[in-house]
């Protein structure tokens, strides 16, 4: 399978007078699927949107303009059949002179691609990018209860109206470009099939996709609109493609300090590389993003891993009291003046008393940085958990607890834990 850049993409010559009824009168976008254009209906005497598809195809293969037309009505009929407020509205669809019309409610606003260009930094306010995201993620549940998947969710795909509505376009018609692009010029493959900055992993690499693959192209989306860039920036096609099966995104908020933790963890989550490890539907991408929203900042920090030059316990591990072999005390003997938490450092076993030492504690600290890397590899293995990934998380824990024991001794308080 090939991916490309769209290239030159076809120019539509239209009549001024479509289906005797819809009047063109300025053309407002081209792309590789063809042209749209601003309309009036003349009996109902409103402004629509009209997109003018032309696929090359349908003048020289009678049998694929068949199917393509058959395709492209059933499509136009399920995109029809959709109502709300964040997908665009489909009014009427048909054929004139071999071009397939998509008649279509006339949006006021500017896509995201749009509002983009407008900032200096190339970078939505955090606020904006929280709505823009909740508002996505509500139509998203939407269609995807409807059993309809985008495929190509890109920032020139959701629009910010003038008076602050997000709204979807191109839902159904998104696959159609795709059956031009794969049937009526293989030849020449100057049509993308998707858009790679976009593509979930799961459509690069040619699996079946579902709604999963729409959050994907969200989390992207959102990564962009926040950060100024999108995940993978590259410039070599297929480097993004690779990247986007094989390598870890860098957190967005590496890049976005204001951001809140809540928006980095969530926008990492949609792009998880297995669908499974991705929110589960969205809506609960819809519910993480209205709990984050409302939850105050000093919640969200004080939610977020402690500063420290020193490598922390987990949380778990909080409350847990030191034991006789711990602390250094015989059994049977007197407890410390204090019953005493496990402290939130990891360190070293104390001492015994009489200054002996178990046969089997390490005669040296180790190292901050070698407690560092324990420390991050043990949440890594909880984070594992969380996902479900019980198998993973059992060899990161056995293998982390097996270097404590090698490092800090089969009796320390870390290694217990």
């Amino acid at each position: 399978m090939r991916y490309v850049v769209p290239n030159n993409p076809p120019v539509v010559h239209t009549p001024l007078l479509i289906l005797g009824r819809y009047r063109l009168l300025d053309l407002i976008g081209r792309g590789g699927m063809g042209e749209v254009w601003r309309a009036r209906d003349e009996s109902l005497g409103r402004q629509v949107a009209v997109k003018c598809l032309n696929p090359r195809g349908l003048s020289r293969d009678p049998a694929f303009a068949r199917v393509l037309r058959e395709r492209f009505r059933r499509e136009a009929r399920v995109a029809a059949a959709l109502q709300h407020r964040g997908v665009t509205v489909v009014h009427d669809f048909g054929e004139s002179d071999g071009i397939l019309y998509l008649v279509m409610e006339l949006l006021e606003g500017r896509n995201l691609d749009q509002l983009l260009e407008d900032h200096e930094e190339h970078r939505l306010p955090i606020a904006e990018v929280e709505e823009i995201a909740e508002q996505t993620a509500a139509a998203l549940v939407y269609t995807h209860a409807q059993g309809i998947v985008h495929r190509d969710l890109k920032p020139a795909d959701i629009m910010r109206l003038t008076d602050g509505t997000v709204k979807i376009c191109d839902f159904g018609i998104a696959r159609l470009g795709h059956d031009m692009a794969i049937d009526s010029d293989l030849d020449t493959g100057d049509l993308a099939l998707g858009t790679p900055h976009y593509m979930s992993p799961e459509q690069i690499g040619g699996s079946e996709i579902d709604r999963r693959s729409d959050l994907y192209s969200l989390g992207c989306v959102l990564y962009e609109i926040a950060t100024g860039v999108p995940p993978f920036d590259l410039d070599d096609t297929w480097a993004i493609l690779v990247a986007h099966r094989d390598t870890q995104p860098r957190p967005p908020r590496g890049l976005r300090p204001d951001m809140p933790e809540y928006l980095n963890r969530l926008i990492l989550d949609l792009l998880a590389k297995r669908p499974e490890h991705r929110p589960r539907d969205a809506y609960e991408l819809c519910h993480r993003i209205r709990a984050g929203r409302t939850m105050p900042a000093s919640v969200q920090d004080a939610q977020e891993e402690p500063a420290s030059d020193e490598p922390q316990l987990p949380s778990w591990a909080r409350g847990m009291t030191a034991g006789h072999q711990a602390t250094g005390t015989e059994p049977g003997a007197a407890p410390p003046d204090d019953i005493r938490e496990i402290s939130r450092q990891w360190t070293s076993g104390q001492p015994v008393p009489d200054g002996r030492r178990s046969a089997t504690a390490p005669a040296l600290r180790p190292s901050a940085e070698t407690l560092t890397s324990l420390a991050g590899r043990h949440n890594a293995g909880l984070s594992l958990g969380r996902l479900g990934r019980w198998a993973e998380a059992g060899e990161v824990h056995r293998a982390v607890a097996a270097e404590r024991e090698h490092l800090l001794g089969p009796d320390h308080p870390d290694t217990l834990a």
